[in-house]
């Protein structure tokens, strides 16, 4: 199994708005490709910048492939993701699940 992990930041008076608006695109979006097995989405507010972690679990890189297309490294964004980040982050990073839960 395969962790994929990606980080955002919004403005803290954003964070509610950009967890919709990650519940409307991204998750169903994660949800609905073969391979996918779960998505967690860790949220810090320090100061006025609330960060985003997702962390989302896959069979393989290939199914994240499917999911992000050939440059499985590079982040997916939607166009309204300007709206709310503070920064487009190019990248994620993935790691090899050695213990499951």
């Amino acid at each position: 199994m395969i962790a994929r992990l990606w980080h955002g930041a919004t403005p803290a008076s954003r964070s509610d708005a950009y967890l919709q608006f990650l519940m409307r695109t991204g998750i169903p979006d994660y949800a609905k490709t073969a391979g996918h097995r779960g998505t967690q989405i860790l949220v810090r507010t320090e100061g006025d910048v609330a960060h985003f972690l997702l962390i989302s679990l896959w069979d393989s890189m290939e199914a994240i492939r499917r999911f992000a297309g050939p440059e499985a490294d590079r982040a997916k964004y939607y166009p309204e993701d300007p709206e709310y980040l503070l920064e487009l982050e190019p990248t994620v990073v993935h790691y090899e699940v050695a213990f499951p839960t």
